[in-house]
């Protein structure tokens, strides 16, 4: 009897309609890339001081200007060149006192300005930006700039916890409902973070946002492999992580074109809710619906798929079956990952990758917001160099062994991260430049760390691909045997 591939190899294995299923869920992954990295432009952290009562109307009487204003009234930056007293310590000084002259007003205080007392800034800050953040809106400086990362991590928290559900929704009641469920779900709390009153909703609704948003993505990831030939898998699903890489690049634009946090947050929120629509344009996976034994959708659904790529239906359509419907009897679990030596291996290589991986991207991107430059045009170049980091996978992939080019990424980030230790932060194009051969070599890992995963583990256990993976089984009936 015919398989899915069989068939898919005589209805067109990439033709009108699979390219039409890409292009369309290709826009779920670009919108994807503000929720992964965009605390980059949401929580920027601008120059700022403390905000002194008296110290405004004393400038204005002396006709200062701002550089004079800083001179006079803020703390140097202390010991070694640290910035903390200057951002988080004010003067113990009443700047309403008449005494206070306009020139070196402090000089009649002390000898020194060092001999002056600190305190804490007890009225806020002063920031130094046009637009506004949630660091400005929530004073998340100083003593508070923890939870900037805190924010952050909440996101990380809830794609680690909707991974050990958003697998099973997905198998039990198919890639397209678990798809529409989490996308809705992320676009409400997308909207719900916008507008947020305080910052202990802001996290919550950022925590609830993430448990779903990874869900979206992945389910898109497995509709697009699963209506694909087998001799077109891997191709799309570089391309489909590509697709996020042009979410990086406008989401550089809309930050630029909407500097205040509030708006770019429903800027990229809003058109989420437009992907509900493929309840009508997207087909549930036909391999799923075999697995569920509804045949006669699956039918209907490839059916469709010969009449959009110009091929006529085939008559046999009723004797298909899938090949590897034996993963019913090996009930897939997390228990799997760890069966056997070489899985064990497996699985511990590929956790340590993923985690590696993971940070180090995060970290090369949170860098570029912190190297004092201009922060839209240094996202936008460390975003660009992923599309020659996907031009290398898709060049080689095939011609050279993956563990090689993994091996050889993990190096090229692995040199620029140390190279940048010893790079001072005056030299900014330099210190962008070796950002970027990391973010590049970084890029990488990640897209064939997710690639490997998809080809290895059922749905259940890694969420990127399907549970009747031949590969899986391979794997499986060759250990069995001994081999």
């Amino acid at each position: 009897m015919p398989t899915v591939d069989d068939i898919l190899e005589q209805v067109g294995e990439f033709g009108w309609f699979q390219k039409q299923i890409f292009l369309t869920l290709c826009l779920l992954s670009a919108a994807f890339a503000p929720l992964y990295v965009g605390i980059v432009f949401l929580a920027f952290t601008p120059d700022h001081r403390c905000q002194s009562p008296g110290v405004a109307e004393l400038s204005r009487r002396c006709g200062w200007s701002l550089a004079e204003e800083l001179n006079y009234t803020v703390p140097g930056p202390g010991a070694a060149g640290e910035v903390f007293p200057r951002q988080c310590r004010r003067y113990e000084v009443d700047w309403n006192q008449s005494a206070l002259s306009c020139v070196d007003p402090l000089a009649g205080l002390a000898a020194n300005r060092s001999h002056l007392p600190l305190g804490p800034c007890r009225h806020g800050w002063v920031y130094d930006s046009p637009g506004s953040s949630i660091v400005t809106e929530f004073n998340l400086v100083c003593d508070d700039s923890w939870k900037v990362d805190l924010f952050q991590s909440c996101v990380n928290v809830g794609f680690f916890l909707g991974s050990l559900g958003v697998g099973y929704i997905a198998d039990r009641f198919g890639r397209k409902l678990c798809l529409l469920a989490t996308t809705l779900t992320s676009a409400v709390m997308g909207v719900l973070t916008a507008v947020a009153p305080d910052y202990p909703s802001l996290v919550l609704f950022r925590l609830l946002q993430g448990l779903v948003s990874k869900g979206s993505w992945t389910s898109g990831y497995i509709l697009i492999t699963e209506f694909m030939g087998l001799s077109h898998r891997r191709t799309v699903a570089i391309l489909y992580q590509a697709a996020y890489t042009v979410g990086l690049v406008l989401l550089s634009g809309v930050a630029y074109a909407l500097p205040h946090w509030r708006w770019l947050q429903l800027a990229v929120s809003l058109p989420t809710f437009l992907f509900l629509l493929y309840y009508w344009c997207v087909p549930e996976s036909p391999r799923w619906l075999l697995l569920q034994k509804r045949n006669t959708q699956v039918i209907r659904i490839m059916d469709r798929v010969a009449r959009k790529n110009g091929k006529r239906p085939l008559a046999d359509l009723k004797m298909l079956s899938l090949e590897e419907d034996v993963t019913e009897k090996l009930s897939p679990s997390f228990a799997d990952l760890f069966r056997t030596p070489h899985l064990r291996r497996h699985t511990f290589i590929l956790m340590y990758l993923w985690f590696t991986s993971s940070v180090l991207y995060q970290g090369l991107i949170m860098h570029v917001g912190a190297t004092g430059g201009n922060l839209y045009l240094d996202f936008l170049y460390s975003a660009l160099v992923e599309f020659p980091a996907t031009f290398i996978i898709l060049a080689t992939m095939d011609r050279f062994s993956l563990v090689r080019l993994l091996a050889l990424s993990n190096l090229v980030a692995a040199a620029a991260c140390f190279a940048m230790v010893f790079i001072s932060h005056d030299l900014h194009w330099l210190n962008i430049t070796v950002a970027c051969v990391g973010r590049m070599g970084i890029t990488i890992v990640f897209q064939m760390v997710c690639m490997v995963n998809a080809e290895l583990y059922p749905t259940f256990v890694r969420i990127t691909k399907p549970k009747e993976n031949t590969i899986y089984l391979q794997v499986q009936t060759a250990e069995r045997a001994g081999t």
